[in-house]
């Protein structure tokens, strides 16, 4: 049961001299300095396969990134299963197995990252041969293992779990349904296209996409051209070319006017706010440099940035709000993003909106533009120092077809950008008028305030998986203590709950890779006792005796006191619906809605000590699905029902998620016994 959790979330928390400068000035932006970007080598194979090369001597370390220049692809209703492409393969080839993989990696103190679009590898230049041997072995021999598929789909379903209560997790999953729709940008992973996936997925995609035709091998360290050769065909020489599928179809939604979307997340006392649209910037495009002004004077990052002091400084709205413009060769996108107070969320959108607007109508100042264009400078000719560098420059011109000196006079274009273009690019590149406004927090509070920036006036709701969705609906005949009873019916009836006294559950679940075993015993005199084990040794130990608690671990004993003993009381109820209705509870029916596909009564309840949570109760077979807590100690945390067993007539979770912050846990109830008597020396403080 929920409480349980509640009582493994408390286990878990235990568990110089300064020279006299005029600083209100800043520094006028000079000359473009004179800059040397490092010199690369390019050749191809009989294969297709384009090789850059970057002599850096000065480390004897080497890097290899292969990198697949490809489409993006439509995963059907498996999507997700790219994203998992590089752990696929890296689980094991027909030479090795992930063990030996991970040792031989190790063994060499070697960083090895296979992904969907290629390989990094880099280690000490002395190994570079062994570095090659491991790297083409999983590159031409992966076998995607079933066992580790299992695996990445347990984590990856975990994830979801825990992005489900992620307020920026929601708002990209709006934001991509909405800008991108059917295409492959706008594709979100579900449980049951996660479920979906299966081995031949993977062979099929490395199958297609990993050819050398459309892969670029940039080595860069310690190495001549002459030996990056000879590696490069010993390696690399009888890698197959072929045809690989294309996607250039680019049907995404078009919108007339603004349109405001909110998702709900209850307990939220502030709300994660996006303002974003498409932008058709393509890489290299001669306007990138000076998009890049205007977008770092509005919200580029830095404490002089626009939306920055206007959120933050002038109006104590929130910690910080900042937006990025960024080019591709399909659909580039702008987004501007904050997380402020429930109570100004409409306001922080009309300040971000109106720094959009105020950008493109009046010019910025000289002072403005002259501290921005220093400070790219500054960051590009820092980037200078990395030899990698020098490699990205050079596999971008190549991909994108640039430019042989677009680096090269990089900062002479960059010094050239004026305040008119500041304007001109604002006005061509930004949408304040035909944007996508999104905001993730209490549906109820901030849907009317922001229906004033809709087109057509109206907010519509949306999920996790950037479904519409409808809000809260009213009910009508039936009440809050009807949900409760039915609920109690559903369980077994008062008259079976009442005659128990006792229970002993033991279970499990995972934290970070590690298995961890759970004790809960419980009786109807409000005695509780909780162990976490691992490995057979006990590493928390909560005990509640009806009175006093605390909380025994390797690092100490704790007595509960104030919320922390409060949370510990009200959670030693066997079953606390019974007292919704007295002790001092307060509950409300706030209306019906859909929850993860299933109509659900919303109960809001208000415990004896304050801490507010909300209930969602199954409309069909009156169990409950979801409950979502928010306290001062605890923050809000999220359990959700799963499977539910029968014990003696009686109806118990056995299968129970709770996230709380980013971390998801899946709870497992193995074995349940009823009124085994525990004696009280088990309790005592």
């Amino acid at each position: 049961m929920r409480k349980i959790l509640a009582l493994i979330s408390i286990a878990l928390l235990s568990t110089g001299l300064w020279a006299q400068l005029d600083r209100s000035t800043p520094p006028k932006a000079g000359p473009a300095p004179i800059i040397n970007i490092g010199e690369s080598h390019q050749f191809t194979l009989k294969n297709g396969l384009k090789v850059i090369v970057v002599e850096d001597h000065k480390f004897p370390l080497i890097t290899y990134s292969l990198n697949l220049n490809i489409d993006p692809v439509d995963e059907g209703n498996a999507t997700g299963y790219v994203q998992l492409v590089g752990d696929m393969m890296r689980a094991g080839t027909a030479n090795r197995t992930k063990d030996q993989i991970d040792e031989e990696a190790d063994f060499i103190g070697a960083t090895f990252r296979p992904n969907a679009k290629g390989i990094y590898a880099r280690s000490l230049s002395r190994h570079s041969s062994t570095l090659l041997s491991l790297m083409t072995d999983v590159l031409f021999n992966p076998v995607f293992p079933e066992d580790e598929l299992s695996k990445l789909k347990i984590q990856m379903e975990g994830s979801i779990q825990a992005n489900k209560n992620e307020p920026s997790a929601i708002a990209n999953n709006i934001a991509s349904a909405l800008l991108y729709g059917n295409d492959p940008y706008g594709a979100i992973v579900t449980e049951e296209s996660l479920a979906n996936i299966t081995v031949e997925h993977f062979k099929q995609y490395h199958d297609k996409y990993f050819r050398p035709n459309k892969a670029y091998l940039v080595i860069v360290g310690d190495i001549t051209v002459k030996e990056a050769k000879k590696q490069a065909e010993k390696y690399f020489g009888k890698w197959k070319s072929a045809a690989v599928p294309e996607f250039k179809k680019a049907d995404f939604p078009q919108y007339e006017g603004n349109q405001v979307a909110v998702a709900n997340r209850d307990g939220a006392n502030q709300s994660t706010v996006f303002v974003t649209h498409t932008v058709d910037l393509k890489p290299g495009h001669p306007d990138e440099i000076k998009v890049s002004v205007m977008n770092t004077i509005l919200g580029g990052g830095s404490f002089s940035a626009r939306l920055f002091r206007n959120l933050r400084e002038e109006k104590a709205f929130t910690y910080g709000a900042y937006s990025n413009l960024s080019s591709d060769e399909r659909i580039g996108r702008f987004r501007a993003n904050t997380q402020v107070r429930t109570s100004v969320t409409d306001s922080a959108v009309h300040e971000i909106l109106y720094e959009m607007k105020r950008i493109q109508d009046e010019p910025v100042s000289q002072e403005d533009l002259d501290l921005i264009k220093n400070m790219l400078t500054g960051n590009f000719s820092r980037s200078l120092e990395d030899p990698q560098t020098v490699a990205r420059f050079a596999l971008n011109i190549a991909r994108y077809n640039l430019p042989e000196d677009y680096y090269r006079t990089y900062l002479e274009k960059l010094a050239a950008v004026t305040i008119e273009d500041v304007q001109e690019m604002a006005r061509k590149y930004l949408k304040p008028e035909n944007c996508v406004i999104i905001a993730v927090g209490e549906a109820d509070k901030i849907a009317g305030p922001l229906s004033a920036y809709a087109a057509d006036g109206k907010v519509k709701r949306y999920d996790y998986y950037g479904k519409e969705v409808q809000g809260l609906q009213p009910v009508s005949g039936i009440t809050a203590e009807d949900v409760i009873n039915t609920y109690i019916e559903a369980l077994g009836g008062k008259e079976k709950l009442d005659a128990i006294k006792s229970w002993t559950q033991t279970g499990s679940t995972t934290v970070q890779g590690m298995e961890i075993g759970i004790l809960n015993v419980q009786t109807a005199k409000n005695q509780v006792l909780v162990e976490m084990s691992m490995r057979g040794q006990v590493i928390s130990k909560q005990v509640y005796n009806g009175s006093r608690g605390k909380i025994s671990s390797p690092m100490g004993e704790q007595e509960l006191e104030g919320q922390l003993l409060e949370t510990m009381k009200e959670a030693s109820y066997l079953f606390p619906e019974l007292l919704y209705f007295t002790q001092g509870y307060k509950t409300e029916l706030a209306g019906a809605e859909i929850i993860d596909g299933q109509r659900c009564y919303k109960l809001e309840v208000t415990k004896p000590s304050g801490t507010e949570v909300i209930v969602y109760f199954k409309s069909g077979d009156g169990l409950k699905l979801k409950e979502i807590s928010s306290s001062e100690v605890g923050g809000t945390s999220t359990s959700t029902y799963k499977a539910w067993k029968e014990v003696d007539g009686v109806l118990f979770p056995v299968l129970i998620n709770q996230v709380s912050g980013p971390q998801s846990l899946d709870m497992q109830i193995n074995e349940i016994k009823i009124n085994d008597n525990p004696g009280d020396e088990l309790f005592a403080i």
